[in-house]
């Protein structure tokens, strides 16, 4: 069930990823056609344009604005995503016993395996593929608003601050804050969860491949990614408060110990 939830996730940001990449050098407009233009980039990239308007046409404003207007629309998404990891962190040790318990790959013992694993997420509440559906609801969105950006050609045609809007920054300042805000994210979501390989790596390679991008890329792109990390620390940084307390008075502990 879990296997096939995962590769229906992966389906669907998939299918949106090469619906949006087909037309990415396509500009956006009320004419546009199909699903995807019509009911998530068009109204996105309108709504960056009304709100550009408002703040007195000023594009720059305007996509921070409706960057974190997304970002509040989503929050409650993110919440549930949280806690449903935080719940699912919580029981990893009796599920490992229960893993250890039920070691042989007999058909029988992986069924029990199964059932008792079932038992376990029940007697703690926990549902663990409540933090799929939020990550099913959110990426179109996500992803929307990045092709509205890239393809609402008001926004190539204006400047904000030192840079334009259409065009990289001239002083890589955006990608560099891009990539530092990126890493600091992830640092804070990855706070109290036991080290893992993979996600320590990724920990130094995501912040490296948002730089590199955000090089070539409009810096209108930078500063939405820009201003959406900023907005994800400080919401992780409150949703998991308790945590990081706990992991920095941990590191103090045993510093002081050594």
């Amino acid at each position: 069930m879990k296997k096939k939830l995962l590769l229906l996730i992966g389906l669907i940001f998939l299918m949106a990823l090469l619906t949006g990449c087909t037309e990415y050098n396509k500009p956006i407009t009320a004419e546009s056609e199909g699903f995807w233009n019509e009911y998530i980039v068009y109204p996105l990239s309108l709504l960056i344009v009304k709100t550009a308007e408002f703040a007195g046409g000023n594009f720059g404003l305007g996509i921070i604005l409706v960057t974190l207007l997304i970002r509040l629309v989503i929050l409650p998404l993110m919440i549930k995503q949280t806690k449903s990891s935080k719940a699912m962190q919580a029981i990893q040790p009796e599920m490992q016993k229960l893993r250890e318990k039920y070691s042989s790959k007999d058909q029988k013992t992986q069924q029990k395996l199964q059932q008792e694993t079932m038992a376990l997420f029940q007697q703690h509440g926990v549902n663990p593929l409540a933090g799929c559906f939020p990550l099913i609801i959110q990426m179109p969105i996500l992803i929307g608003f990045y092709h509205a950006i890239s393809r609402t050609r008001e926004i190539a045609e204006h400047n904000f601050l030192w840079f334009d809007l259409g065009s990289p920054d001239p002083f890589y300042i955006l990608p560099i804050v891009a990539g530092i805000t990126t890493f600091i994210q992830q640092k804070i979501m990855m706070a109290g969860v036991e080290n893992n390989p993979q996600m320590q790596m990724m920990l130094y390679i995501m912040p490296v491949m948002i730089v590199v991008f955000a090089f070539t890329f409009p810096a209108a792109l930078s500063l939405y990614w820009v201003v959406g990390n900023i907005f994800m620390i400080v919401q992780t940084y409150f949703i998991k408060g308790p945590d990081l307390k706990k992991v920095a008075e941990t590191g103090k502990s045993g510093g002081a110990k050594k």
